[in-house]
């Protein structure tokens, strides 16, 4: 495993990470969260990500009991959560990046996670309906207090996290450090396009999630939708439409000989893809197996492959598919 900066900041993030997304309390307990975490551990990862929303805080609650059962040494390990979705009914808890809803989110999340502060704070999506500046502002009290270290956003605009950098640099805050975008073969314009000027400009990180298209890229829906797939499970239906999409499922089935020429899955050729964007810190893979986690970190092998030639093999396997998303 190698260690990349997460954008300018000083920090050092494994270039593949472990996320709970879907996984922990849909699809995983503690003793499966305790394998995957270890699984993970031991091929060198160093970032595990979470949310507020996901599982409806159940998430945070396993993952937190399972660190606490490993023991790890706290400065070993980053932990991330994020905030916006709520959960929760009633005003100024949902939807919003307000002050008063972020001064509450940030005590259950660490209580939840059984820890003094976590690594890494998301905006987990814009507030349309809170200034940029109020919100800019309770993100540099988080880390003031020493509840959180870096602070960023995931799936805004380019024109909203320079927003929120300006307002922080003009006020002398802690600014945004890291973006957390979807990114993968067939969703990339935002990666590759929209935030092109701020890895320079601002020095933004990135923490990619749905590497594999939301397991299309895994080649296991050519044949249609598996019993216990996640997009079988209650609530998650609506992945239905992304993971029967005949383009992306023929896009992948042609990317079988290049996979299978580096002796490697699908899945791992899809990681090391991601993950060969020198723009992005780290690669958030998920699991609900200790197998899985190590099929996964096997694309460690992979990244150093993907020069300029293998890309453009991978390029014309995609095709026109490439910018859909």
């Amino acid at each position: 495993m190698k260690y990349r900066r997460l954008g300018h900041s000083g920090l050092q993030i494994s270039e593949l990470s472990l996320g709970s997304w879907i996984t922990y309390s849909n699809q995983v307990d503690k003793n499966v969260a305790i394998d995957t975490l270890a699984a993970a551990r031991d091929a060198g990862v160093n970032f595990f990500d979470n949310a507020e929303v996901y599982a409806g805080g159940k998430s945070e609650t396993l993952m937190g009991d399972a660190l606490q059962h490993l023991g790890w040494e706290r400065e070993s390990y980053i932990v991330s959560t994020k905030f916006y979705w709520g959960i929760a009914e009633g005003p100024n808890r949902k939807n919003t990046l307000n002050r008063k809803y972020l001064h509450h989110a940030i005590d259950a999340s660490l209580q939840r996670l059984q820890l003094d502060y976590v690594d890494l704070v998301f905006c987990h999506r814009p507030d349309p309906n809170t200034p940029i500046e109020e919100t800019v502002w309770a993100m540099h009290d988080m880390i003031q207090q020493g509840k959180a270290l870096y602070w960023g956003t995931s799936e805004w605009s380019a024109a909203e996290i320079r927003s929120a950098w300006q307002i922080a640099d003009r006020h002398h805050l802690h600014k945004p450090v890291m973006e957390q975008p979807q990114y993968n073969l067939f969703h990339r314009d935002r990666v590759e396009t929209e935030y092109a000027s701020l890895y320079d400009e601002q020095g933004l990180g990135l923490t990619t999630w749905s590497p594999l298209a939301s397991g299309v890229l895994t080649g296991k829906y050519a044949n249609g939708v598996p019993a216990g797939s996640r997009s079988t499970l209650p609530g998650y239906s609506w992945l239905q439409q992304t993971v029967t999409n005949s383009d992306w499922i023929a896009a992948t089935e042609r990317l079988r000989p290049i996979s299978a020429q580096l002796g490697c899955t699908l899945s791992q050729l899809a990681i090391a893809w991601c993950a060969s964007n020198p723009r992005v810190s780290t690669v958030i893979t998920g699991a609900s197996s200790k197998e899985q986690v190590i099929e996964n970190m096997g694309a460690i092998a992979i990244i150093p492959k993907i020069d300029a030639e293998l890309k453009q093999k991978i390029e014309s396997a995609v095709g026109k598919v490439r910018s859909a998303a």
